[in-house]
């Protein structure tokens, strides 16, 4: 696949502007582990490779097993993952898929249950952000390095 124009050069200032977003999300109080499955699966439903590579290497140097890593794509049937970040990766799905699902009440309740208030707004601002860079990194074909 043929890289198309690189969004970092191409636009500075909307790039400072994502880049001050993405710090801010690192600085956020949730689980840096929780944060890297959420980026993971966001990622793959949109099938960014260049932040699927970036977040599963992330994840792993933070500390995350490949086990894991493997069922994010079945994590509704894998014994691997707590509550909490099974609510956290329903609400992703349902954020990443929202033409398709409307953020249903299900899928918030279910967060509900496991975040406060603010770390839903935490959250959802979490898979807001990666939302956007895989948008920009599939549509201007951004690879990883082989």
């Amino acid at each position: 696949m043929q890289s198309r124009a690189d969004f970092y050069t191409a636009s500075p200032d909307a790039l400072k502007a994502m880049i001050a977003l993405e710090t801010a999300v690192s600085k956020l109080p949730l689980e840096k582990s929780l944060i890297e499955l959420v980026k993971l699966r966001a990622s793959q439903i949109n099938g960014c490779a260049f932040c699927i590579d970036m977040h599963t290497a992330d994840a792993i140097k933070d500390g995350e097993t490949p086990r894991r890593l493997f069922a994010v794509t079945a994590w509704r049937e894998a014994p691997f993952f707590s509550d909490r970040e099974r609510a956290a990766l329903a609400w992703t799905e349902s954020l990443t898929q929202l033409s398709l699902t409307h953020a249903p009440d299900e899928d918030y309740e279910m967060a509900a249950a496991q975040f406060t208030p603010k770390e839903m707004v935490d959250l959802t601002v979490a898979i807001t952000t990666i939302n956007s860079w895989n948008r920009l990194a599939v549509g201007f074909r951004k690879m990883p390095q082989a």
